[in-house]
């Protein structure tokens, strides 16, 4: 059988105008901004007008660890919201923003699959409406200041040895991770080692994320460590004076995008730090505004539970208030025969051994996910090779699991595919059964953070960090950073820091290399393993497919 592409179903897309969608949420055509017909950002006016309301149900998408098999995770939260929707719930999605380095490298877009996704497909993938764009911006123009204000005498006596703010990039580009700046004479400045990250690990994009309105954007902005002096003391980017004009740059950025699904249905994206080196969550404008205006929320966090998930709960959840009434853990049974030892090219074979052997990677997510207090729910996302006795095997594990498993056929049928999960979903967000709470206390050391997360989550029996990263934390603790969480930098691929280890391994070591303050988005990164904070491109990237077709339109892009 010959299936359309995610791009072709996209462009075949039935688009109501934007105005249309706001009033399925009873917001006014006078809040919408419009960028064209089919997206739209939405006022500030709005956001503040509906503060006072009650919140809706927030429900939230996560995945086991990403194989190349693929798991769906935005295309099920799509197929969710559209789910809910269509047994009669007023019901809207909230996903972050594609970044380009991924696109045109080899994760893809971000905008779901198949008869679950979110159009327009292209904008989305692409430049949407430019908050990346303002990020990059204000990020650079940061960077731009900071050399500038070391140029004009340096009157904040900043050491350009401890300068540590990098610039930013979003593209993936290995040859600018470690670079040496203002070289060519005296008219360019004092020569210093730098380097770029992907727009997406940037504090800027973290602020953005996390920031409640422009005041507290600004404060943030403002907070942000950049560099410092010859005594160790912090020069911040308020004192470089450049918050204020970071905030302009970013003054539209902050306000969601609403666009549509296949079924017409409302979505909110913006924001999109990445989860193995961000905290892997859309805004927090975005999703408290649409728990304003709709009775259920679907929202995802990026990779699997052991990041996306722990970092919703842990970071955005503790910053925002929020409290999710049931997550969604999504699986194929492809990803269980590949955790099950089953090369790529025999995954259309049944195997129901493989696929109980790879089932204990699902097994550790629905523990790590209950131990926050919210009861599980697995989606398991239908690919057609999958046989019956391979799926019931699934619902077999996850049942003694103390879970359910719900088989899924959204990407091929849209919400009638999704009616069951919507229905089991709906009942549990509405009995109030969670019980919610982080698993650190704002108060427990930094390296103690960083350990729980580690021998909790990712099942590792010690943290490897020398003197010098454990006196940092120690330093900063002193400094009055200790109440911050932690954001952890780790592979996506694996619980370990050894991208190629499958399954749910345990007696494995959690290497810290560096720790980073990012004191205006209000947590530490710590670096693990080999992880980058500036991806490179693979050695076949998408971008080689990408094209213009005679017709104008665009190809290779999913």
């Amino acid at each position: 059988m010959e299936y359309k592409s995610d791009i072709e179903i996209a462009r075949a897309a039935q688009k109501r105008p934007i105005q249309e969608i706001g009033a399925k949420l009873g917001i006014d055509s006078d809040d919408l901004l419009p960028y064209g017909h089919d997206k739209a950002k939405v006022s500030q006016r709005l956001i503040d007008s509906v503060q006072d309301r009650p919140d809706g149900k927030l429900i939230l998408v996560t995945a086991i660890n990403p194989t190349p098999a693929g798991e769906g995770k935005t295309t099920t939260t799509v197929g969710l919201g559209d789910g809910l929707n269509a047994i009669g719930k007023k019901a809207a999605i909230c996903i972050r923003e594609a970044s380009l380095g991924p696109c045109f490298g080899m994760k893809g877009g971000a905008a779901g699959g198949g008869y679950a996704q979110v159009v327009p497909m292209e904008d989305m993938n692409l430049h949407f409406t430019g908050d990346f764009h303002a990020i990059t911006s204000a990020h650079n123009l940061l960077s731009a200041m900071i050399d500038n204000h070391i140029y004009w005498g340096n009157a904040l006596e900043i050491d350009i040895r401890r300068v540590t703010w990098r610039r930013v990039l979003d593209m993936n580009d290995r040859a600018l991770r470690q670079i040496t700046t203002s070289l060519g004479g005296v008219a360019n400045g004092f020569p210093r080692e730098a380097g770029f990250d992907i727009t997406v690990a940037s504090e800027v994009m973290a602020i953005l994320c996390l920031a409640r309105n422009l005041e507290d954007l600004q404060r943030r902005l403002g907070d942000i460590i950049v560099a410092y002096r010859r005594d160790r003391s912090p020069v911040y980017c308020r004192d470089i004076k450049a918050d204020g004009a970071m905030t302009v740059l970013l003054k539209d950025a902050m306000q969601p995008n609403l666009v549509q699904t296949l079924e017409n249905n409302p979505a909110f994206v913006h924001g999109g730090p990445f989860a193995n080196i961000a905290h892997g969550c859309n805004s927090v404008t975005a999703t408290t505004t649409a728990l304003k205006l709709a009775d259920y929320v679907v929202t995802e966090a990026g990779f699997g539970a052991d990041l996306g998930a722990e970092k919703f709960m842990n970071i955005k959840c503790r910053k925002a208030g929020l409290a999710p009434s049931c997550v969604v853990v999504v699986a194929t049974v492809r990803a269980m025969k590949m955790n099950g030892g089953v090369a790529k090219a025999d995954l259309g074979e049944e195997n129901v051994e493989a696929v109980n052997a790879g089932c204990a990677n699902l097994g550790r997510h629905i523990e790590n996910v209950k131990s926050f207090g919210v009861p599980v729910v697995v989606a398991i996302n239908h690919f057609v090779t999958d046989t019956d006795a391979e799926v019931d095997a699934v619902k077999v594990y996850v049942a003694t699991q103390g879970a359910e498993a719900i088989l899924c056929k959204h990407w091929a049928l849209g919400s009638e595919g999704t009616t069951e999960l919507a229905t089991r979903v709906a009942q549990i967000a509405d009995a109030d059964e969670a019980n919610f709470a982080p698993i650190y206390p704002d108060e427990m050391s930094l390296f103690d953070k960083i350990d729980t997360i580690a021998k909790r989550i990712y099942r590792a029996d010690e943290v490897i960090a020398d003197s010098k990263i454990r006196d940092q934390l120690k330093k900063w603790e002193e400094q009055g950073y200790g109440s911050l969480p932690v954001c952890m930098a780790k592979t996506q691929y694996s619980f370990t820091t050894d991208p190629s280890l499958r399954g749910a391994p345990t007696g494995h070591a959690v290497p810290i290399r560096e720790v980073r303050l990012s004191a205006g988005a209000g947590f530490i990164v710590a670096i693990c393993g080999e992880i980058m904070t500036m991806p490179g491109l693979p050695r076949v990237p998408s971008a080689e497919q990408i094209m213009l077709n005679d017709a104008g339109q665009i190809e290779g892009l999913f």
